[in-house]
């Protein structure tokens, strides 16, 4: 049975403990008992918290035998990017600039999913310090793609993502500052959210780009991510019964989002888009100018705060990092204040030019990634080739970072391929609810 629950979605064993047909000791223990005996655990766990979650999974097992529980994941065990802080447990997020930390607090959202009831399965690790989308990180470990553990799976939220697509969590939470839920998502065939910047709150979370910062859940079904975000959010879950695609108009963004597409991610957006319109969708084309003076802002806004969160830290003990991502932090040193200023005020004005044309639509639609998994080994074997493939592997992500957007990536059917639908900032709600049909399109 054990097998079996490993490959189910969060909801459905939220139901089956509801049901009383799952015990979430029993359960709980299977998904540690998985990670303790798989090829890639170290890979994909830095630390295991059995003790907490057999803890917590225990108290859920109480409150469902009196009828108590506290929602629809109570008792369904989670992961944890190493960057949300677990009191008593090292938080090192992937670097060994932080090395032996160990936190007293647990970050905000990891006390709303624990006060929810989920059992923390572990901390999985991740790029170093989160700046990077390809989940290289030879400093700790680097996870294992689903498709080939010899590829990179995306990243930051690298085990994150290898945790659910592995079988070793049925959920995890993540981060995303420049497409860091939704890359890993994408080339597992999973279903990331990024959430809007500011919403959910970061206290507890170790910084990469404060302004860009956001937390998401990486999961196996849109229902599974509307769940956790509604968690992580302490609002309703999304109402996502009856939703259809039927009368919906959605935009394709032909700027920059386009270019250059790896043919395999060219091939599953198209289908993909193909089966929107299928269910009812009206696909319109458009280029929006704004968005490519948006992507060439990302620089200064970008490094500059990362470098200016990071860099006192990282020159004290500079050897100790991989140079490709030590270097991208160094980067942001060459900005003065009124570069950053400007490109600040400029990028406010950028925004309310593109939420001017998309206004009209429900969602706008690009591919998730331009590019599929690199071989670890080739990208450790070229520097300048590991910060260009990065560069190009986020850029489709960046667009609604930079904007300031909600985005939602769901799998096509084509392996390692998949649709970001992007929203208004703060319309997670009507997202999920549009996702939820979308899902249902691609998979028909």
């Amino acid at each position: 049975m054990s097998d079996t629950w490993r490959g189910m979605s969060a909801a459905d064993l939220g139901r089956g403990i509801e049901a009383g047909r799952i015990c979430p000791v029993t359960l709980t223990a299977a998904f540690l008992d998985a990670i303790d005996t798989h090829p890639h655990r170290d890979r994909i766990y830095a630390r295991v918290m059995r003790q907490p979650a057999l803890d917590a999974a225990a108290a859920a097992r109480g409150r469902a035998q009196a009828g108590l529980r506290r929602g629809p994941l109570d008792g369904v065990p989670v992961s944890w990017k190493d960057l949300f802080d677990t009191a008593g447990v090292a938080t090192e997020a992937g670097s060994a600039l932080l090395k032996g930390r160990v936190p007293a607090r647990n970050a905000q959202v990891v006390r709303r999913l624990s006060d929810a009831g989920l059992p923390p399965l572990g901390k999985t690790h991740m790029t170093e310090l989160a700046f990077s989308g390809l989940g290289l990180n030879p400093v700790t470990a680097t996870p294992p793609c689903i498709h080939d553990p010899d590829r990179v799976p995306g990243g930051s939220s690298s085990g994150a993502a290898a945790s659910v697509a592995w079988g070793l969590a049925p959920l995890a939470i993540g981060s995303d500052t420049g497409g860091s839920v939704r890359v890993p998502s994408v080339w597992n065939d999973m279903v990331g959210l990024k959430t809007t910047a500011g919403r959910i709150p970061l206290t507890g979370v170790v910084p990469l780009a404060q302004k860009f910062d956001t937390i998401g859940p990486l999961a196996r079904t849109v229902e599974d991510a509307a769940l956790a975000f509604a968690l992580l959010d302490g609002s309703p879950a999304p109402d996502l019964a009856g939703a259809s695609l039927k009368g919906t108009r959605m935009l394709v963004l032909e700027t920059v989002a386009l270019d250059d597409l790896d043919p395999v991610a060219a091939r599953g957006f198209d289908d993909g888009v193909a089966a929107l319109a299928r269910a009812g969708a009206r696909i319109d084309r458009a280029t929006i100018p704004a968005v490519a003076e948006a992507m060439d802002l990302a620089g200064v806004l970008f490094t500059a705060e990362c470098y200016g969160i990071w860099g006192e830290t990282i020159e004290a003990n500079p050897d100790v990092m991989f140079a490709p991502v030590r270097d991208r932090f160094r980067a942001g040193a060459q900005y003065l204040a009124h570069d950053y200023v400007r490109a600040w005020r400029r990028l406010d004005e950028l925004r309310a030019r593109y939420q001017a044309a998309t206004a009209g639509y429900d969602a706008v639609l690009i591919p998730t990634a331009p590019t599929l998994p690199e071989r670890i080994d080739t990208l450790l074997a070229d520097p300048a080739y590991f910060a260009a493939f990065n560069l190009k592997t986020l850029r489709n992500t960046r667009i609604g970072n930079l904007l300031g957007l909600c985005a939602l990536t769901l799998p096509t059917g084509v392996p390692m391929t998949g649709v970001m639908m992007m929203a208004r900032p703060g319309d997670e709600a009507r997202l999920l609810r549009l996702g939820a049909a979308a899902e249902r399109a691609l998979k028909a």
